[in-house]
């Protein structure tokens, strides 16, 4: 008897996964040591801002590395579904470590405007930001497609929060020429604008990670979805009971269907089959486990 599902490693998915801790880890480390260096030459509102956020970002790097590394081990006695819950769990930690980034950022703003704000000078600051926006903008691409290869939420979530890194870098960026061009108070303005948005992105990747963490199912799009494509299965008359829930960011399916009673062992046995098949299919599905019963039976 096997107590755990056979587990087949696929290398291609580990490479894609340590590609992308390589460049999360990289690139953030890089951007937090320049940009707090900058920040404490420029005592900048909005560059402090933004240098606190990447260093969250290298926080939260670090636990992506542990976090899907136990994520990637095969199933055992004690997890014989696998490891994959880990993976929105580490996404969810990145949250947090957002929403810390976040609160720096409004605390250290809120201050600097209750103090009149300051001409923040031209040069470095404005040359660091601009780099920081051009290569978090890199980044965001890169993993966006490793996270879609995958279908991985702590990817996705990386992915978000380099894309809001482009937005806050350029919003720091336009709080040091406002600061020069129209009221020295456009700086810690702009790192208000900076915290406003690292919250948000906080809320949409923090709903997301945790429903997969709560026993969240499949959109009524993807189940109709789902049936359509097992009642076109030859062989199966209809669809009468569909469950979804997510094993960590992948789905699993447990269905019942009515094939007609007359047919043999074998020839359901390749109807079962064939509906398992197709259902697996489909790019967000891990497994599917099918019910079988004659086609007058409703349970």
């Amino acid at each position: 008897m096997r107590w755990v599902r056979d587990y087949h490693p696929q290398a291609d998915q580990n490479k894609l996964y340590r590609q992308a801790l390589v460049i999360t880890l990289v690139g953030n480390l890089f951007l937090a040591i320049i940009k707090g260096i900058v920040a404490y030459i420029s005592q900048s509102a909005a560059i402090f801002s933004d240098a606190a956020n990447s260093i969250s970002d290298v926080v939260y790097s670090l636990l992506m590395v542990l976090g899907l590394w136990v994520a990637m081990q095969p199933p055992d006695l004690s997890h014989p579904q696998g490891h994959s819950r880990f993976e929105p769990l580490v996404g969810l930690l990145v949250t947090f470590s957002m929403a810390f980034a976040g609160f720096t950022a409004a605390n250290n703003s809120i201050q600097r405007y209750l103090e009149g704000g300051e001409i923040v000078k031209w040069g470095l600051p404005t040359v660091v930001l601009l780099i920081s926006a051009a290569l978090k903008a890199g980044m965001f691409v890169a993993i966006s497609r490793i996270a879609r290869k995958l279908t991985s939420p702590t990817l996705r979530t990386t992915a978000k929060d380099n894309l809001s890194d482009v937005l806050t870098s350029l919003a720091a960026f336009i709080g040091v020429v406002g600061s020069n061009l129209i009221h020295p108070l456009a700086d810690p303005i702009a790192g208000l604008v900076v915290a406003i948005w690292i919250f948000r992105q906080v809320f949409v990747a923090g709903k997301e990670n945790l429903g997969f963490l709560t026993g969240k199912g499949a959109s009524k799009e993807e189940v109709e979805e789902f049936i359509r494509a097992v009642e076109n299965v030859p062989g199966v008359l209809r669809v009468h009971h569909i469950m979804t829930d997510y094993v960590g960011p992948r789905l699993m399916i447990d269905l019942h269907i009515n094939v007609d009673g007359t047919k043999t062992l074998n020839e359901v046995h390749e109807i079962s089959d064939q509906v398992i098949k197709t259902l697996e299919e489909f790019p967000g599905v891990d497994r599917a486990y099918v019910h079988i019963e004659p086609h007058d039976w409703v349970d």
